[in-house]
């Protein structure tokens, strides 16, 4: 069994560690020698941002150097961008797993046998809401579909995702939800003793950002009277991009500009699979008719919050909206393929679905009048079963594997940033 993610193993980084450089690190050049030194493995900017809340735990403690990786993925064109962004000190791929490292924490598994250091492995989304065939060895290498193959969890619960030729490879896994432990006992019960359950950072953000609510309005520029609209799709076959020419000219034509305004958020895969120029060539007419289109560098939790109704397909941010109390209509919920455990279906099954022959405002009123509010709240129970606990028990964690104390005071739930104007943002996903 091998170390699965999706992707296609492109190498990203080619430059090597040269004869006259004896380590790769650069370590013989730190002003703070004697660090502890973390490693980031940034698959794809999802993973990046699902790290980076991760980062303030090890904030202003001068024990510790963290530094970054772009590990090799199908969608990690973004990845590189968002680390500039940081201005974080990122390692060619070939340098790093060549380096000792104290720590490394990933959200993703390609690669994750090849670095050395003990390694914290996390969910990147929420729920693991969908299935993924486990492949033969014949059908692996020769494209068939196995018959009578089982399917399990896609994501850090399923078959293949922590280990490596037989042996667990993560030195602890991190998981949201004590559910998670029963899908580990069925899919990989090896990697039991090593998991320990910490809560979601993305449900703790959220949380402790919706008290807040009309501040990330005011920031985005709304008016008081004004419904914002969140239209979001994951990536893939079975996401609401897949089928965007049957929703593009509703979301034009059935909300009046009077009442809505219409944000449309799309996944960072899809961005790095197509490229910027495209996404945007595709989405022309949707711009042109006031549609703002969220580029992948925004937080999608600010737009989420503010949000009066959300239309999105079957994944995680459509289960994160169920924290808001925002009205959601389901675009697409490919049921074949979803994880039958998971919160994502229930969310699924209390969710209006969108209707061809209704008009969207009509719809949205529909699904307000029917907000199944006890419902959603048993969803969102389901995200965490740590809630407000992530950061405290995924400090002590890392601490305890880079076998130091943990500083002396209690880490904070950082609240979401506020977002630009939905103006500048357009902007800024022109320039």
């Amino acid at each position: 069994m091998s170390v699965r993610d999706v992707g296609d193993g492109r190498d990203v980084a080619t430059s090597r560690a040269t004869e006259e450089t004896p380590d790769a690190s650069g370590s013989q050049w730190a002003t703070l020698p004697g660090q502890k030194r973390v490693l980031v493995l940034v698959h794809t900017e999802v993973y990046g941002r699902r790290l980076h809340d991760l980062l303030p735990l090890l904030e202003a403690d001068l024990r510790i150097e963290v530094v970054f990786t772009v590990a090799p993925h199908a969608f990690n064109d973004g990845a590189a961008g968002f680390l500039r962004g940081l201005g974080a000190t990122v390692l060619p791929w070939q340098d790093a797993v060549c380096t000792e490292f104290d720590l490394v924490l990933a959200a993703g598994s390609q690669g994750m046998e090849q670095v050395r250091g003990p390694l914290i492995r996390i969910s990147h989304g929420a729920g693991h809401m969908s299935l993924r065939r486990v492949a033969s060895d014949s059908d692996r290498s020769g494209g068939r579909s196995a018959p009578g193959v089982v399917r399990g969890p896609a994501g850090i619960t399923g078959p293949g995702y922590l280990t490596w030729n037989g042996v667990v490879v993560p030195r602890a896994v991190a998981l949201p939800h004590h559910d998670d432990l029963t899908a580990l006992q069925r899919w990989c019960p090896e990697a039991l003793p090593v998991a320990q359950v910490v809560g979601d950072p993305g449900y703790d953000r959220i949380a402790a950002s919706l008290p807040l609510r009309e501040r990330y309005r005011a920031a985005l520029g709304l008016r008081t009277d004004e419904h914002l609209v969140l239209a979001t799709s994951t990536w893939g076959r079975r996401s609401a991009f897949n089928q965007l020419e049957s929703l593009l000219p509703r979301l034009l034509t059935e909300l009046p500009g009077r009442r809505f305004r219409t944000a449309l958020l799309v996944h960072p895969n899809v961005w790095s699979r197509h490229g910027r120029w495209q996404i945007r060539s595709w989405l022309a007419d949707c711009r042109r008719a006031g549609v703002i289109i969220l580029p992948p560098t925004v937080d999608w939790r600010a737009p989420l919050i503010a949000a009066d109704s959300v239309i999105g397909d079957y994944g995680s941010v459509t289960l994160y909206a169920t924290m808001t109390n925002a009205p959601i209509l389901l675009t697409r919920y490919p049921h074949r393929d979803a994880n039958p455990v998971s919160p994502g279906v229930a969310m699924a099954l209390a969710t209006p679905a969108l209707s061809p022959s209704r008009r969207l405002d009509e719809q949205l009123d529909y699904a307000a009048s029917q907000y199944p509010r006890e419902e959603y709240a048993r969803i969102g129970a389901r995200l965490s079963s740590e809630p407000g606990g992530f950061n405290r028990n995924m400090r002590r964690l890392m601490y305890r594997l880079l076998g130091l104390g943990q500083p002396a005071y209690m880490p904070a739930t950082d609240l979401v940033p506020l977002p630009p104007a939905l103006h500048d943002i357009e902007r800024q996903g022109a320039a």
